[in-house]
């Protein structure tokens, strides 16, 4: 008797979120156009709006989406003299902005799915390292001695979060992928000097952008989807990322691929998909093609081998760091003994 064959997983469609981050003239005629919000329902689609401000122009697309059963995550986002993304440095102003947000929730009687959190460089950093790199490495230097730093911010975070949670909001985090090798080898070495974030929220979504990540491709993507809770793609556009942006077969692509091992993506953004006349694509898609679609596993295999040597690299300053913690206690109770 022949044995059967294996079967082939099934892949339903995910649940789609797509960024939106405009600033709000452009964010109007976006949303004037029927086709967008039609083809968002079409997708069982959600978007989480970055806010860049809280205006009654802002306030008035989010009633629209509502009204229409398209869930809104509010984007935490900061003036650009604040750091744009929340950082290390700027939980107090991210505190502010977010008293601001529930101020304006409540006055404008808006409805939120939940609340994002962009865990970034300051934006200003990082337009003045893209322009002078050479200026990165000693800034980078610094940091990464700098536990006291790093401690703050997570603590005040935390406590931002926990107050975010007691006014009924669930938290995601936005945030470049690389925080879970510092997580898996006991290191925080990469937070402190890049200015990650460990924080336990309810869903971490890892931007894993082949328009951005050098090698440009889906090696990122392929090397830490497994291990992905969720998945952001892109960029088809929009935001203030100036590099080339991804067409339709490389985000079919990348869906594909994001699909294999998470339900939850995200795309950026929703503009660049507009613009680009990918919606209906999208409504189109067979997701039973996560199936069968080839990971590149040459290109995975390149950035798994980095991901190695900086973990090794991660594994080391962790032990560095935990004998260092002992010497200094021993210190401490010898000069308390001594007293």
């Amino acid at each position: 008797m022949t044995a059967p064959h294996p079967t082939a997983p099934s892949f339903s469609p995910p649940h789609l979120t797509f960024f939106c981050e405009l600033e709000p003239a452009p964010l109007v005629k976006l949303f004037e156009n029927p086709e967008v919000i039609d083809g968002l329902r079409a997708l069982g689609a959600g978007v989480s709006l970055g806010l860049l401000d809280l205006s009654e122009a802002r306030a008035s697309i989010v009633r629209r989406l509502d009204e229409a059963g398209i869930p809104v995550t509010a984007w935490l986002l900061l003036p650009r003299e604040q750091g744009y993304f929340q950082h290390v440095e700027n939980v107090a102003e991210a505190t502010e902005r977010f008293d601001q947000l529930v101020e304006w929730t409540r006055r404008e009687r808006l409805s939120w799915a939940g609340l994002g959190l962009d865990l970034e460089l300051d934006r200003r950093e990082i337009e003045l390292f893209s322009a002078q790199p050479w200026r990165a490495a000693p800034v980078i230097i610094e940091r990464a001695f700098d536990l006291d730093r790093l401690r703050r911010g997570l603590d005040g975070y935390r406590a931002l979060i926990a107050r975010m949670r007691a006014e009924g909001w669930a938290v995601e985090t936005y945030q470049f992928p690389a925080v879970a090798d510092d997580r898996a080898t006991g290191s925080a070495l990469l937070q402190r000097s890049l200015g990650m974030m460990d924080l336990a929220v309810e869903r971490e979504v890892w931007m894993l952008y082949s328009s951005l990540l050098p090698p440009r491709g889906p090696g990122w993507l392929c090397s830490y989807g497994p291990q992905a809770q969720a998945i952001a793609v892109g960029s088809t556009g929009g935001g203030i990322d100036p590099l080339p942006k991804l067409g339709w077969d490389e985000l079919r692509r990348d869906l594909l691929l994001a699909r294999k091992w998470s339900e939850a993506l995200y795309v950026f953004s929703l503009e660049g998909c507009v613009a680009q006349g990918m919606l209906s694509r999208l409504a189109a898609l067979d997701w039973t093609e996560a199936a069968s679609i080839q990971v590149p596993v040459a290109v995975q295999r390149r950035v798994d081998l980095m991901r190695r040597g900086a973990r090794a690299l991660l594994r080391m300053s962790a032990r560095v760091g935990r004998a260092a913690a002992r010497v200094g206690e021993v210190s401490r109770r010898a000069r308390s003994s001594r007293g």
